[in-house]
């Protein structure tokens, strides 16, 4: 590619006849070299430029990747903590089903021996009525006998 300098050192060779104009030839490749020198410094520009945009957008990407692993990471830790609270909130439930079930075994079997308490404490009630039953009417009995006497 040529650069300004290039075109502003090119020189042509006269002729005597049939010669271009050298001042016109001369002012034409001035105005081309300005021209040429501000598209020169454009396209460097816009190379500068599309090189910083690729390291910026190899950045980017790079940041995206770590993003998506740190996602991925996220999803799985919060996946396991899931499964670990599923886990032990069944294993709680479970401790209070047998819990519950125990407790209402021991309420089952208290009720059973206060049952068994006051089956006997009737018992030994209707035992101890007909024993005073018996007594009065032993009592009443002499009693009768010492006002016929």
């Amino acid at each position: 590619m040529l650069t300004p300098l290039d075109i502003e050192n090119k020189k042509f060779s006269k002729q005597i006849m049939n010669g271009y104009n050298v001042e016109e030839v001369d002012e034409f490749l001035d105005e081309m070299t300005a021209d040429y020198e501000k598209m020169y410094r454009e396209v460097a520009e816009s190379k500068n430029k599309l090189e910083t945009m690729q390291e910026e957008i190899a950045k980017y990407k790079n940041i995206e990747g770590t993003l998506q692993n740190t996602l991925l990471m996220a999803q799985s830790a919060a996946d396991e903590v899931r499964d670990l609270a599923k886990k032990q909130a069944d294993q709680m439930i479970s401790e209070a089903q047998n819990d519950a079930k125990q407790a209402a075994a021991e309420l089952e079997q208290q009720i059973a021996l206060k049952n068994k308490e006051l089956e006997d404490t009737q018992k030994q009630f209707d035992v101890y009525k007909a024993k005073m039953e018996s007594l009065l009417i032993s009592q009443l009995e002499l009693l009768k006998e010492i006002n016929k006497d």
